[in-house]
């Protein structure tokens, strides 16, 4: 007798949902990029990537509501389909001396600060790259936080933005751009950000975007020599090296990175980088008292910049607690200063702006914020 054949029970269990489509966020692309991103994966008229773009880069636009050349069907698209990352300003510090510090939270939960530093004839922010920072340099709280993650584009350039937003509001100024000039010294190593910082900087240069001057941003780096000369190559800002010694012992107590690329390797880099007409390296001095502020060490550094097309900011420590260095004093400061200029050096003692904010070189570390939890592990140096 055959046996009746068995029948297979249909699989009734629900299939799981398809995952949402990761939303673009635009706030991070290039006019270029975002006119791909349009007329490409949207199927809209490029010139709409032009109206995005300014509403974000130029007015500072946080949503896609508040672009109101833009039909309601087509922001119904782009928020069905892209995003601006949004970066929300968690505290507001203001300094005796007019600065004023912003922490700011990312979506992730991340702290970042920002330093913005007014005075009679600019409107400074000093911006952050990275969350934390890998490069451990002992004098600087920044460095005690370890690296956590690179800021994207967007996050670079929303620092600019929202502080623009928040001076106008306070000067009570009708231009969208207050800020005059930029300096990438704040939280991170932007050279070890590259790619970003790069991207950031071509939409803080654009005509439509921010539109800012090369001639009024300046990169800083700790010196990550490999990364100085595509710098110089693919870049047309200034740049500030942050030297801080005038040997390598000294440089490689203080600074790590000096024990991969030490001062002679970074000199060369310096005299190989591709300057324009009049302009100079700047050269950062972080005077550290009974370190590095002797005699000595002012003639050592005139021997290091002897061919270099070059000018010294000379920073006097702003004390941490717990790093075990003390600022020089301002008589040795100018004795320091004095045997520079008579080494045909020019050097000038910077004014340290929001010491008493913790707003200052070396002193942004988010106490209370990102000082708390494990570093992420911190990528390979070039």
């Amino acid at each position: 007798m055959m046996s009746e054949p068995a029948v297979s029970t249909p699989d009734t269990t629900p299939l799981p949902a398809p995952a949402p489509a990761k939303l673009v966020d635009v706030s991070s692309l290039t006019l270029e990029g975002l006119t791909r991103f349009v007329s490409e994966q949207l199927g809209e008229r490029a010139f709409r990537s032009g109206q995005i773009y300014r509403w974000i880069h130029q007015r500072g636009a946080t949503s896609f509501d508040e672009m109101t050349d833009l039909s309601k069907a087509f922001r119904q698209k782009l928020k069905e389909r892209a995003e601006i990352v949004p970066l929300v300003k968690d505290l507001e510090q203001r300094s005796v001396d007019g600065t004023i510090k912003y922490r700011f939270k990312t979506r992730d939960g991340r702290y970042i600060e920002s330093v913005y530093m007014p005075s009679e004839d600019r409107k400074t922010l000093c911006v952050s790259t990275q969350v934390g920072c890998a490069m451990a340099c002992s004098f600087c709280m920044t460095g005690t936080l370890g690296l956590k993650r690179n800021l994207t584009p967007g996050e670079i350039v929303a620092q600019v933005h929202t502080v623009n937003r928040e001076v106008r509001k306070l000067e009570n100024l009708e231009t969208w751009r207050p800020l005059s000039n930029l300096v990438f010294m704040g939280m991170g190593e932007p050279l070890h950000n590259f790619e970003n910082l790069k991207t950031a900087l071509s939409i803080l240069q654009s005509e439509d975007g921010p539109n800012f001057s090369h001639r009024h941003i300046t990169v800083s780096t700790v010196g990550l020599v490999p990364m100085i000369e595509r710098f110089g190559q693919e870049t047309d800002v200034k740049l500030a090296i942050s030297l801080n010694a005038s040997t390598d012992e000294q440089r490689s107590k203080t600074m790590p990175v000096n024990r991969k690329w030490n001062i002679a390797a970074l000199m060369e880099a310096c005299r190989k980088f591709p300057l324009r007409q009049g302009r100079r390296i700047t050269f950062e001095y972080v005077l550290l008292r009974g370190f590095n502020d002797t005699d000595e060490d002012a003639h050592r550094l005139i021997e290091l910049l002897k061919d270099v097309p070059a000018k010294v900011n000379l920073i006097p420590y702003n004390e941490n607690p717990g790093l075990g260095f003390q600022t020089t004093m301002e008589e040795r400061a100018e004795a320091f200063r004095e045997i520079l200029a008579q080494g045909h050096i020019a050097a000038f003692i910077r004014q340290n702006r929001g010491r008493d904010i913790a707003g200052a070189c070396g002193q942004l570390a988010n106490r209370g914020g990102e000082g708390e939890g494990k570093a992420t592990q911190a990528p390979e140096l070039p």
